[in-house]
């Protein structure tokens, strides 16, 4: 091919024209760059490559990465799959034996997108989302059953990732892209559900909830909503060394006590049987030897057993441990304290995640399912627990409850939703499925949706199931459903994620009204928190914080 047909066949001439011309009328300080600039809006926009690797959760558990490629960059997206591998309570070994498995399921994923969706999207248009994850969806659904959370994992970074590449297409920030997609104009900086202390099986203390969480729905703008949270936060955190720290030398100094009476008895009943000859002239400094040696020890055991367990609860879920909270009362009026302490009375509200699947049994909820004690008194019929929670919300600022009973119980969570005393958000029972969300739309099931934009690979038993939503256009999707029958829609993050920031844009882009992102720290939760942050500076005074209007945010 000669030059000229090389120009002519890829129209260069033209192109260039038009670039200078428009770099004139422009009168750019840098024509070169505004140029390059024109030059590279004039590919086309197409997906060139798409490839994926093996990355580590907040877990260290193997998770999926994806990097799609267009003509003008290179977009990354993420997904964790862990989920909470059975909580803190799971035997090393079976732990071991899950992330084994894990870690095959994320082999086969990077396989099958490397292998069969890079084919499959070759040459589509990032900014078509609906059939980028029509076509994805479409390959998972051809793979065989038992392959199903193979396809599921792989397909949620791979839609993460076109959705950033067609915002880049665009040239509009990632959560006004999502905007136009959901077909809102307006955008809205959700109200943060931030972790404060973590039970359940996150957790090795004895609270049977997963999480007490707090909501400033009373800051004026969501960084003083953060602000609030973070100070509250560390707040408590004080208060629990404190406790700590009380309880160890109130225990230590019983055990001091016992220690002195022991050995100075010995030192005595040695004396009489063998003598003086046999043992130290002074039985005062060998007591206190003894003492010294016993209580040494009993602050080194306790010291270590405590920072193990405060360890454990920060690798789960970064919510603070406290030991002694055994009930959900204690761990509210801990809470309530520390927000009195920060001065944010009645500015920030409480939230509970129940997580009642976790100690459902048959019919009944065990509360001191982790309790190696048990008094059976905590055996709960699901009437009980409604009456628990009625008392919770009348004693507390307790204004929303997530999944607070077993995932199929409709019938007790539709109980408590028409007494509405708060909100009642479903998670497992609504699975972001459009059916059991239509469902529990016409049976008053649940009033709000807990939206987790990732999929959960759940290892029980040497057996996979995917659930949650698996592409954006799904979780578009639900959140429409959800604003249709006048839920509040809370975006949610995953135990062990990544830090992709990706639910933080989907939040304020569907203007979901509320953001569940973990505790105040680590990285995989700031990076949503440190986004939101960053969008509502972009955005100036048109960023209008969700407040008071948290669950009523854009809704038909």
């Amino acid at each position: 091919m000669s030059v000229q047909e090389y120009l002519e066949k890829h129209l260069l001439s033209r192109k260039i024209e038009e670039a200078v011309n428009a770099a004139v009328r422009a009168k750019a300080p840098d024509p070169v760059l505004f140029i390059a600039g024109h030059m590279r809006r004039a590919a086309p926009a197409v997906i060139t490559r798409v490839r994926a690797r093996q990355i580590l959760d907040g877990h260290g558990a193997p998770a999926v990465e994806v990097e799609l490629h267009t003509n003008k960059a290179i977009h990354r997206a993420s997904a964790a799959g862990s989920g909470a591998l059975e909580g803190a309570a799971a035997d090393a070994a079976g732990a071991a034996e899950r992330r084994k498995i894990l870690a095959k399921v994320v082999a086969d994923s990077v396989r099958m997108i490397n292998d069969k969706v890079s084919e499959a999207l070759v040459g589509m248009d990032p900014q078509e989302q609906s059939q980028i994850d029509q076509a994805i969806m479409d390959l998972n659904k051809a793979r065989h059953k038992a392959e199903l959370g193979v396809g599921a994992n792989a397909m949620l970074a791979v839609s993460i990732a076109a959705c950033k590449a067609g915002a880049a297409e665009k040239e509009v920030p990632l959560y006004k892209h999502i905007a136009n997609l959901v077909g809102k104009s307006a955008t809205t900086l959700p109200v943060p559900a931030i972790t404060v202390i973590n039970g359940g099986k996150h957790a090795g203390n004895g609270l049977p909830i997963q999480e007490i969480m707090i909501l400033p729905i009373g800051a004026k703008n969501f960084e003083e909503a953060m602000q609030m949270g973070s100070e509250t936060y560390h707040h408590l955190k004080v208060a629990f060394m404190s406790n700590i720290l009380c309880w160890m030398h109130l225990y230590v100094s019983h055990i001091s006590v016992v220690v002195h009476l022991y050995s100075y008895t010995w030192v005595q009943y040695v004396h009489q049987t063998v003598g003086n000859n046999h043992v130290s002239r002074s039985p005062e400094r060998f007591a206190h030897f003894c003492r010294y040696l016993l209580t040494s020890y009993f602050y080194r055991m306790l010291f270590w057993r405590n920072m193990a367990q405060t360890a454990a609860t920060l690798e789960i879920m970064v919510g603070l441990l406290q030991i002694f909270p055994g009930n959900i009362s204690e761990g509210l009026d801990l809470v309530i304290a520390a927000i009195e302490r920060a001065g944010y009375n009645g500015r920030i509200k409480l939230a509970i995640d129940v997580a009642a699947t976790d100690f459902c049994t048959g019919k009944k909820y065990d509360l001191e399912f982790k309790s190696t004690k048990k008094s059976g008194q905590n055996f709960k019929t699901a009437d009980d627990m409604i009456e628990i929670y009625s008392q919770l919300c009348s004693e507390y600022p307790l204004v929303s409850i997530e999944q607070p009973f077993d995932k199929d119980d409709w019938e007790h969570s539709k109980k408590l939703t028409t007494l509405e005393l708060c909100q009642v958000a479903g998670d497992d029972l609504l699975m972001s499925d459009p059916e059991r969300i239509k469902r529990a739309v016409n049976e008053y099931t649940c009033n709000a949706l807990v939206l987790k934009a990732s999929i959960n690979l759940s290892i029980r038993f040497l057996y996979m199931q995917a659930n949650q939503v698996g592409t954006v256009t799904e979780a578009i999707e639900v959140v429409k459903q959800a604003k249709d029958a006048h839920w509040g829609v809370m975006v949610s993050h995953r135990s062990g994620d990544t830090e992709d920031s990706f639910i933080a844009d989907l939040a304020v882009g569907a203007s979901a009204g509320q953001i569940k992102a973990g505790a105040p720290c680590r990285g995989e939760c700031l990076t949503n928190y440190n986004q939101l942050l960053r969008i509502e500076g972009e955005l100036g005074s048109e960023g209008v914080y969700a407040g008071e209007n948290w669950r009523t945010v854009n809704t038909s």
